[in-house]
């Protein structure tokens, strides 16, 4: 037994048998590096980045995005996609701010958003899962589909009038500079983290992005899956409209435009890959807050918000581009 781990252990390489190796090679320490780097260029830009209130609202340019960041890791992580989940904002916003003028009360708001955007997520999952439809195609056609029932419902108009209570979610702080947002984040990001990387869920999904046939017939129920990561990601959309419609104080049906690109850059800059099979959640919240960092100085700085939707765009064609650049040069050096 032992000289066949002698012999396992010489057939690994030292850069991978050491952890320590292990980590520096990462992608998230490389994209942790990028983070300290533009933490510091945010400090010398400006003499109001590191007022610890400037930093605390600073967590509002990635947490709400971050919370559907993390369901859409799966998703991609299992070969999908879901392009449908800002316009799932803006439906269960609507719906909320419907049953305000109703008389609803916060309880009941919650429930009813939470509802909505699983429903949301069954009809996607229901379309791409349960029919084999490309959910590329299914989600763009969700994506107009529920953001024009919003329009239908409101056109021009706003809902406004939510409980105080309310509030709470998307304005309130547990202590100090610690916004009720943040928290919520930290919890999210542990859950989807043990789900991913410490139950059979999580494995069932990374052998279905790696090989979805090979995962059918290993035992693995591929359709059911996908159905519960796009209900999954219809229910974290749902906990981001009920923070940023407290946050905003009001429902329009243009609320969270242009969110699926960032939330999907945000994705992939984590190091998950846009073909599906690998990922991790830690990447994910560190490309986050990179992201959110980013937003919040270029905005200290007075940049206009079109400069930032190139910057973005720009960032998500170059994350999804390099890996290919990098093992093309590879192959080139190698012959």
């Amino acid at each position: 037994m032992s000289r066949v781990n002698a012999i396992d252990k010489k057939a690994i390489p030292n850069r991978l048998r050491n952890p320590v190796s292990r980590v520096l090679r990462s992608w998230e320490f490389l994209l942790f590096t990028v983070g300290v780097l533009i933490f510091l260029l945010n400090t010398q830009a400006s003499p109001y980045f590191l007022d610890p209130w400037n930093l605390s609202d600073a967590t509002f340019n990635f947490t709400e995005k971050a919370m559907i960041a993390f369901a859409m890791a799966l998703v991609i992580i299992s070969g999908e996609i879901d392009l449908s989940v800002a316009s799932i904002i803006a439906l269960v916003s609507t719906c909320m701010g419907f049953a305000v003028q109703l008389g609803f009360d916060t309880p009941a708001l919650v429930l009813i958003a939470l509802a909505v955007g699983a429903a949301c997520g069954a009809f996607n999952g229901l379309l791409v899962a349960g029919l084999g439809l490309p959910s590329i195609v299914v989600t763009i056609g969700t994506l107009s589909l529920f953001r024009g029932i919003a329009y239908i419902v409101l056109g021009d108009q706003a809902y406004s009038g939510y409980p105080e209570s309310f509030a709470f979610f998307g304005q309130g702080y547990v202590w100090w500079v610690i916004t009720f947002e943040i928290v919520l984040f930290a919890i999210i990001a542990i859950l989807f983290y043990v789900l991913l990387h410490r139950t059979s869920f999580g494995r069932s999904t990374m052998a279905i992005g790696n090989n979805p046939t090979a995962a059918l017939f290993s035992g693995i129920r591929v359709s059911r899956v996908k159905f519960i990561l796009f209900v999954l990601t219809g229910i974290m959309s749902a906990v981001a409209a009920i923070c940023l419609t407290s946050r905003l104080g009001s429902t329009r049906p243009s609320i969270a435009v242009g969110w699926e690109l960032e939330i999907v850059t945000m994705v992939v800059l984590g190091g998950v890959n846009i073909l599906g099979g690998s990922g991790t959640i830690p990447g994910v919240v560190i490309a986050a807050i990179v992201m959110g960092m980013v937003t919040f100085g270029l905005g200290l700085l007075n940049v206009p918000g079109i400069v930032m939707s190139i910057f973005i765009g720009l960032l998500l064609i170059g994350v999804i581009a390099l890996p290919i650049v990098i093992q093309r040069t590879k192959q080139r050096v190698a012959r």
